[in-house]
């Protein structure tokens, strides 16, 4: 009869979450993650086998986490452009400063080398623009698939943020993203009527 176990394999992979963005997935080993959740590397590598697999299954295991807040914060939201940018703006305080951004940058290139966690950023994609859309659905001239249009924004707001990061990630997308909304002419609170 197997052991059962003392420390779930989700309290190991978020220490092996943390250690990814403090100091990178190649510095993420079973001897460092043991230091870190307090098994032993023996038992770990009982658990994930090969460090590509744990790899794998730590960030298989955060896409997870951000399903559910993406999920979380669509279905609290306003289905208003206002509401859209709500979405984004808490998805984009969980990049917190420069550094830790710079670190994810590094996670998302594991993302987007394998294809099980790249199919996992293109469904989730899909489910954020898709709850996005449902944000503009009442404003009759908002262009067709302005879910992945303003997703697209908020990414590109990111990334021109980090290379001058003076403010705060959340107060610079919000104001980049009403400037967008602005620009297609959608009020952020009231659908236009024309």
């Amino acid at each position: 009869m197997p052991r059962p176990k003392t420390i779930s394999d989700a309290r190991v992979l978020e220490a092996a979450h943390r250690l990814i963005h403090e100091h990178g997935p190649h510095a993420l080993t079973f001897a460092r993650l043991a230091a870190a959740c307090g098994l032993s590397s023996a038992t770990l590598v009982q658990r994930f086998a090969t460090k590509t697999e744990l790899v794998q299954r730590t960030l298989v295991h955060a896409w997870d986490r951000l399903d559910d807040k993406t999920a979380q914060l669509a279905a609290a939201a306003p289905k208003t452009p206002d509401g859209a940018i709500q979405i984004l703006v808490a998805l984009s305080s969980d990049y917190g400063g420069i550094e830790a951004y710079a670190q994810g940058l590094l996670v998302l290139r594991e993302d987007v080398r394998d294809p099980l966690l790249r199919a996992r950023g293109a469904a989730w994609n899909t489910a954020l623009s898709s709850a996005l859309d449902d944000c503009f659905a009442a404003h009759p001239k908002a262009p067709p698939d302005i879910g992945r249009l303003i997703a697209t924004h908020w990414q590109g707001a990111v990334l021109w943020w980090s290379f001058d990061p003076r403010e705060e990630v959340a107060s610079f997308v919000e104001a980049s993203l009403r400037r967008f909304v602005d620009a297609l002419a959608i009020s952020p609170t009231t659908p236009r009527s024309d």
